[in-house]
């Protein structure tokens, strides 16, 4: 039997975007374990100021044992 391990994703929404905001939820998912991925802000027309930011984590899953079908 062969055990693979899946990627798991893990998205978090930021709002407000200050640098308390975003180094907080950055700080809170590493200790859960979380890679970080990427960020994407979102902006309001009219303004440079995000209003919000996406959080983009990746982490490996726990190996699981493949069954043979």
């Amino acid at each position: 039997m062969n055990s693979t391990r899946e990627t798991l994703y893990k998205v978090v929404e930021v709002s407000p975007v200050t640098e308390e905001s975003l180094q907080s939820a950055l700080n809170d998912r590493a200790r859960e374990g979380w890679g970080f991925e990427s960020i994407h802000f979102v902006t309001r027309e009219g303004s440079h100021r995000p209003a919000l930011a996406y959080l983009f984590f990746v982490r490996r899953a726990p190996a699981r044992k493949r069954t043979r079908t």
